[in-house]
């Protein structure tokens, strides 16, 4: 053995060691947090008569959520906030008043928040709830068939377990505010005061379109525009962190924002966004992207906002493995993650991602080249549905690196996926259960290290 004296590497082995310890304490005290948050929660069920629980994808039911709770509070009524995950037989069977606050995935699937919730609990045909009075806002998106679908399926649920309505339930299409309103009615109600906190969400401010390019051109896909905003002159850049979303009121539609993913930190100055032209079947444009990409001109003003997304920020997994995965526009919240990375000097990071062709379709292809010639990103694998080499798709990727993803996540690593849920987020899923098990695919979601944002 050799031994040595230079400070540089005694302080690099430190830094090692302690990074490892981090990595190996973080799943234990994730553990840790977790039951302690179902013990509270089955202590505030039978020490107080409220708990307002919520179930949210991308923040929504989260902060009326968090908006319900206060209102409670300023009434003088003591309550617990926690989420889906928190809740178990014991804590429904103590609990006098629930108020569930609710988003539906895709087609009428719980968000993943709940999905242990409605696998484990609203499964059960035997479970008596009779003391139980509860309320429901069920957020859903009309466009999809199955409107707020999870939010009625659990309205059902607890009504057949003998549960009693408060209200009827309060359904919700895109945020509308006459919706969120005739739940705060209900709210000021039962609470027996008008005296609530302000609920109004953030101005829309004014941002301006400093800059925009295709980044396929010539692709037989949909055509795919990098855009940049920055604040006004006089306006302050807001904080944000990788993972969050912006907001967009397109002009022919103020009332329905668009949401789209971040791809840039603040140090950057500007918000990045990566979008897409939807184009109807008529041939006609989505309002939002064929505003941002065909009609606005650069140096046109937007009006947007910054909404925290906490489900894919990256949180206690800042100093553990990454592993990111994804398709189309979802590289935006994966390069806003590897930016974040970059900064942090954190360099253990693995990209899967999925496009279309790669003689048009590779984003930021400079970008990603860089941070492997840096090595802040060690691994990356492409898949190209009209590749050279014939159909690859990510979920292919991913289970042919069978042995990899396991070593990685039994490193510590975490997950995070963004883009389509239909094909490539449920793929992913699917072979991930398939390399991983049951189990572990369990145990990384209620630690954290399984989190999506997909659409």
């Amino acid at each position: 053995m050799i031994l040595t004296n230079d400070p540089t590497r005694l302080a690099l082995t430190a830094a090692m060691i302690a990074g490892y310890g981090m990595v190996c304490l973080l799943p234990w005290l994730r553990t840790r947090r977790v039951r302690a948050a179902v013990l509270a929660a089955r202590a505030a069920a039978r020490d107080s008569p409220w708990l307002v629980a919520y179930a949210s994808q991308t923040g929504n039911a989260e902060l009326l959520a968090r908006q319900t709770s206060e209102t409670l509070r300023v009434a003088g009524i003591a309550n617990h906030l926690c989420d889906f995950d928190e809740l178990d037989a014991a804590t429904l069977q103590a609990a006098e008043r629930v108020l569930f606050l609710t988003s539906t995935y895709g087609e009428g699937d719980p968000p993943d928040a709940a999905a242990r919730f409605a696998q484990r609990l609203m499964a059960r045909s035997d479970l008596a709830l009779g003391q139980l009075h509860y309320a429901v806002l069920a957020l859903g998106d009309s466009a999809y068939s199955s409107f707020c679908g999870f939010g009625r399926a659990l309205d059902a649920w607890l009504a057949a377990r003998g549960a009693q309505a408060l209200f009827p339930r309060v359904e919700v299409d895109r945020s509308a505010a006459p919706a969120i309103a005739a739940w705060r009615q209900q709210l000021s109600h039962l609470a027996g005061t008008s005296d609530a906190p302000d609920w109004d969400a953030p101005d829309f401010a004014e941002w301006r379109l400093a800059a925009r390019r295709q980044l396929n051109p010539g692709s037989a896909g949909a055509p795919i525009y990098h855009l940049e905003l920055e604040p006004m002159p006089g306006l302050a850049l807001p904080a944000w962190q990788s993972g969050d979303l912006v907001q967009v009121a397109a002009p022919a539609d103020p009332d329905r924002p668009r949401e789209y993913s971040v791809a840039s930190v603040p140090a950057d100055g500007r918000v990045h966004l990566l979008v897409r032209l939807h184009r109807h079947g008529d041939g006609s444009h989505g309002l939002a992207s064929g505003w941002l990409t065909q009609q606005a001109a650069e140096g046109a003003m937007v009006r947007l906002r910054l909404r925290e997304h906490r489900r894919f920020r990256l949180g206690d997994n800042a100093v553990r493995p990454l592993i990111l995965i994804g398709n189309g526009s979802g590289m935006a919240g994966l390069r806003g993650h590897l930016k974040a990375r970059a900064a942090a000097g954190q360099a253990r990071n693995w990209l899967l991602f999925g496009e279309r062709d790669p003689a048009h379709d590779a984003f930021y292809h400079e970008e990603l080249a860089a941070w492997q010639r840096t090595g802040l990103l060690p691994r990356l694998d492409l898949a190209w549905s009209r590749g050279p080499d014939g159909r690859q798709y990510v979920q292919d990727l991913l289970l042919r690196q069978a042995e990899t993803v396991r070593e990685w996540v039994e490193e510590g690593a975490a997950i995070y996926v963004c883009g389509s849920l239909e094909g490539m987020a449920a793929g992913v899923d699917r072979v991930l259960r398939e390399i991983l098990g049951e189990d572990e695919i369990a145990k990384v979601s209620r630690s954290g290290r399984y989190r999506r944002d997909v659409y």
